[in-house]
């Protein structure tokens, strides 16, 4: 057996290699240096997230001009915390993870953070709320992250939410992988579920190496090649190493093949885009073209559009990871000192607590793996990446139609489709400020009817109100019949989208 010793970045790695197997690696570190990239990871997405928060969704398919200043002081993150808590989505839904982690051990079932998850008192949107309104109607992990029973599986929920599962798990991209298995099928499915997978594999493999470009590269091995989501960001990569002076070439071509949207209903068709590829794609623009560079990094995830405060948060944290909090520039760390103590809104959690119990749960987790731990020191065993099981929502459904409906639902109404499936967009809201809950039949071509509960509660609603896949090619007749309807609440239909087998012919 021969060993060989590699420092990078103040570690010592340490490679065993043996004959009859492959190689066995071990990564030591001190404690504080590991606290101090856990930390960095944490003060990474926060403040990745507070930079971007002024742009979120206001450049929608297309990128912020060079011209258009994103500003910064010291005031910023304190700011947001005090007006507008609800920004920092992407910490507080991980921070009820790690909670579950902390009080049910590293053990604990999906149910305990679907239940978590669900019954907590933040507003959520997309495959989040979908997945809130699954369980609570008792559709249990993970059917209800699955595309059948979530038009939102593909959106960029748990992608967001993921960085905790890579900085309990540092090296270790497998194991980062399986929390995100158990978790991230809460929610999505699919590539929104390689989403959250592959970013916290860039989390965990960011402990190992100061080369941004093999983190990246590195990382995309837990994601099978065969997908979707795999496709697009080798796609990125090697525009990266085509135009490595422009970011905005790759930007382009990254646009013109993969921005359209197949199954959110508020994006297919409009320049609205959360779907965890594109945005997993402008992740990778930030980190690639920021070279490294912690203010570019998260300059160029920004500028790049669309979900533009979640995309800087990844990138940041994973950067933050990195360089550890103590290699953040004092430019992008001022005004954090002034929040750290202070508690996520809708949560009992502080960033404190966030850096504490990352690096218990880390611990952990290495030396469950078979990792060593002394009062100094960590080896950790790194995990050469292995892809994931294959998975694809949305297979053989192709959008062709969005039909601007714009009514009330107040007692029954029909419409027709020709294809293998619609969705249907709309809410049911209150009238009087009095909470009611429609009790509504869906029938598809005079079939037996299926009832679907429409609370007007925006906390449990149900944020696409009507859908069904996966139907013959051909025509359809569908019917909604409220069977409990009020004056005081109405539900609106907004815009139904239509599915065909095959794609829409390009039109010129």
């Amino acid at each position: 057996m021969k060993a060989y010793r590699t420092r990078v970045m103040g570690l010592i790695l340490v490679l065993a290699f043996s004959s009859h197997c492959a190689p066995d690696r071990f990564l030591k570190i001190s404690k504080e240096t590991l606290g101090d990239k856990i930390k960095g990871g944490w003060a990474g997405q926060v403040i990745g997230c507070t930079f971007g928060g002024p742009t979120e969704f206001r450049f929608r398919s297309t990128f912020i001009p060079d011209h258009q200043p994103i500003e910064w002081d010291r005031d910023r993150i304190a700011w947001y915390y005090d007006n507008a808590p609800g920004l920092y989505d992407d910490i507080y839904m991980d921070l009820t993870f790690v909670e579950v982690f902390e009080k049910a051990g590293m053990d604990a079932p999906a149910e305990r953070f679907a239940q978590a998850f669900a019954n907590a008192r933040y507003p959520l949107w997309h495959a989040n709320q979908a997945a809130r309104y699954n369980i609570l109607q008792g559709i249990r992990p993970p059917e209800s992250g699955h595309w059948l029973n979530n038009p939102h599986a593909d959106d960029i929920d748990f992608q967001i939410e993921a960085d905790f599962a890579g900085l309990m798990a540092p090296g270790m991209a497998n194991a980062a992988a399986s929390i995100c298995d158990k978790i991230g099928h809460i929610m999505n499915y699919g590539d929104g579920w390689y989403g959250g997978v592959y970013v916290a594999a860039m989390y965990a493999l960011a402990f190992t190496t100061d080369d941004i470009k093999r983190v990246v590269e590195e990382a995309l091995k837990v994601i099978p090649a065969e997908s979707l989501y795999h496709r697009c960001m080798r796609d990125v990569i090697r525009w990266h190493k085509q135009y490595p002076e422009s970011w905005k070439t790759t930007w382009f071509k990254v646009q013109e093949k993969w921005g359209w949207d197949v199954g959110c209903p508020d994006g297919v068709f409009t320049p609205f885009n959360i779907d965890a590829k594109i945005n997993s794609a402008w992740i990778l623009l930030g980190l690639l073209y920021g070279g490294g560079d912690f203010g570019k990094t998260l300059s160029i995830a920004t500028r790049c559009g669309d979900d533009s405060d979640c995309n800087p948060a990844s990138a940041g944290g994973i950067l933050g990871t990195m360089l550890g909090y103590s290699g953040i520039p004092a430019y992008w760390k001022q005004g954090l000192d002034e929040v750290e103590g202070r508690d996520f809104k809708y949560t009992t959690m502080s960033l404190r607590d966030a850096y504490d119990l990352s690096l218990k749960h880390a611990i952990k987790i290495i030396e469950r793996s078979g990792g060593d731990v002394t009062e100094q020191e960590v080896s950790i065993p790194i995990q050469a990446p292995s892809p994931v099981r294959m998975e694809a929502g949305f297979e053989g459904h192709h959008p062709v139609a969005r039909i601007r409906l714009g009514q009330t639902l107040l007692d029954e109404i029909q419409f027709d489709i020709e294809g293998v499936g619609f969705a249907l967009t709309g809410e049911a809201v209150t009238r009087s400020g009095k909470d009611h809950v429609f009790a509504v039949e869906m029938s598809i071509d005079g079939g037996a009817p299926e009832t679907i509960a429409l609370p007007t509660n925006r906390l449990i609603r149900k944020n696409t109100p009507f859908w069904k896949y996966q139907l013959p090619q051909g025509k359809h007749r569908v019917l909604l019949k409220v069977l409990n309807p009020t004056s005081e609440a109405e539900i609106a239909l907004h815009d139904l989208i239509i599915y065909g087998d095959k794609p829409m012919p390009p039109r010129h």
